[in-house]
């Protein structure tokens, strides 16, 4: 086909596919007029749902596939699937045919499809999951949330660059801000890889942004724009940060439930409570991309509904339509990696193989 895609929206992945997928879609290309997709998936249950929502019609181009990726589906077998919707959807980014992708399908078999089929960009030696969170200060971003569970000093310094080049794309920063995640913010915290990387930045063209060493409340007050560490801790992070505002919700329900007074109270301090569920909601923050691929690859979680989805494709449509990959390579070009770092041959194996969390 002549025409190139915008994005490649995997139909089939998630727990509520294809109708929340087809919902999002259409949220999505109203905020997007000028985007084309392209839908893949099951072509005869994609077809009615298209026939009701004639704005996400209007936008995309279906492609039949007729096998979906099970969530709990182990990687290596993910790989096996060529005709799977998800591996449709990457290979026609390696095609050129769509600039990016979008799933909310198996984050582990997403992560090894797309590893094995885009590659890395030249200089990287692993892909990172970045994702947006809210703080005290505004959003901030936090890589990597899983895709490597141990990562060494090289790993850490080439998510910094690529956190600086996702907060400027995505959330606008002209000089974000970067913080490494550390059991401490004094320097000789940590251990021998955070304060090799921490020095490497020091040094770097990112030394006026790089704020130091990070706290784990630090998240949440915002001290930093950027949040970089391993992807074990960032996962753990961030299921951590997702289940203290459950809780804080559940506790609201109760205590504004627990009488006459206090359903008063709720009433008055409502529009203010709006705001706030508004602000905190998980939806706004969907979309994790996994960076350092060539192509832009962006993770919906698995139980996102239309409104969340649509939020993914858009952080999908920001990192196409601000060119993120060509800036990627830009800073990857400026900063000067030492000789005891080893060499990055852009294949993940450079120190050893990358352990994918297959969470969803």
């Amino acid at each position: 086909m002549s025409h190139t895609f915008t994005l490649a929206i995997d139909a089939m992945g998630g727990d509520h596919a294809p109708e929340m997928v087809i919902g999002g879609l259409a949220l999505a290309a109203e905020r997007h007029p000028a985007a084309r997709f392209l839908l893949i998936g099951d072509e005869q249950r994609l077809a009615p749902m298209l026939r009701r929502q004639k704005r996400a019609a209007a936008h995309c181009t279906v492609r039949h596939a007729p096998e979906a990726i099970p969530g709990d589906l182990k990687p290596t077998a993910a790989l096996r699937l060529r005709g799977a919707s998800m591996r449709v959807a990457i290979d026609s980014v390696a095609a050129g045919e769509s600039a990016g992708v979008v799933s909310a399908g198996n984050t582990g078999a997403l992560l090894a499809l797309a590893k094995i089929v885009l590659k890395t960009l030249p200089g990287i030696d692993r892909p990172a999951m970045a994702g947006i969170s809210p703080s005290a200060r505004g959003d901030l971003v936090m890589l990597d949330l899983g895709a490597n569970v141990a990562c060494d000093a090289r790993n850490l310094v080439e998510f910094a660059v690529m956190g600086d080049v996702f907060a400027r794309t995505v959330l606008g920063l002209p000089a974000p801000t970067i913080g490494l995640l550390n059991v401490g913010a004094e320097e000789m915290k940590g251990d021998e890889r955070v304060r090799q990387a921490a020095d490497v930045l020091r040094e770097s063209y990112l030394a006026a942004q790089f704020h130091g060493f990070v706290e784990g409340h630090d998240i949440a007050a915002g001290t930093t724009d950027v949040i970089v560490t391993d992807g074990f801790t960032g996962n753990v992070a961030l299921k951590t940060g997702e289940g203290a505002l459950k809780l804080i919700s559940s506790l609201l329900r109760q205590v504004f439930a627990s009488s006459l007074a206090a359903r008063l109270g709720y009433l008055l301090a409502r529009a203010g409570l709006d705001r706030l569920r508004e602000w905190l909601d998980p939806r706004r923050y969907n979309g994790a991309v996994m960076l350092g691929l060539n192509g832009v690859v962006v993770k919906s979680h698995g139980g996102a509904d239309a409104y969340g989805f649509a939020h993914a494709i858009d952080v999908g449509m920001d990192m196409v339509v601000h060119h993120f990959n060509e800036r990627m390579r830009e800073g990857l070009a400026r900063i000067a990696l030492p000789q005891a770092l080893g060499p990055g041959d852009g294949s993940g194996n450079g120190h050893g193989s990358p352990r994918v969390a297959a969470a969803r």
